[in-house]
């Protein structure tokens, strides 16, 4: 059995989605690892990781759309530390999630025909993201 780590970062452009399948694909097949368990932890508490369809760019945008009614900006949060946008960004990253567990197959990760794995920005403003990555197998 072996394994691999590795932190990796990611520049976001603000609210939205972006893709980082590629990033990852190429991490793990440079692992030497062909079968296994891949876990991804974005280390964040105002973005998140989501399995998505990697086609229709209009699903992306109506994941974002439907976040910002379920969790909309406003002046009924507590919690304002860092803007208007913090609360509702820490609770999409609740609804969202913040790690991932994608097996590994036959050299690469198991994801569907449509599937991508993006990294959810919450936040208006662009930032710099980072998702631990952890590799186990053979």
């Amino acid at each position: 059995m072996k394994q691999a780590t590795t932190i990796l970062t990611f520049d976001t452009p603000g609210r939205g989605l972006t893709d980082i399948t590629r990033a990852i694909a190429g991490w793990q097949r440079d692992s030497g690892i062909g079968e296994g368990l891949l876990t991804l932890l974005c280390r964040h508490t105002s973005a998140s990781l989501l399995i998505q369809e990697n086609a229709a760019r209009e699903v992306r945008g109506d994941l974002v759309a439907w976040l910002d009614r379920i969790a909309p900006e406003g002046p009924h949060y507590a919690h304002d530390d860092e803007g208007p946008d913090d609360m509702p960004a820490h609770l999409k990253a609740t609804l969202t999630g913040v790690n991932l567990s994608i097996p590994v197959i036959g050299g690469q990760m198991a994801l569907g025909t449509w599937q991508g794995i993006y990294l959810a920005e919450h936040r208006r403003m662009a930032h710099r993201r980072q998702v631990a990555l952890h590799l186990l197998g053979v």
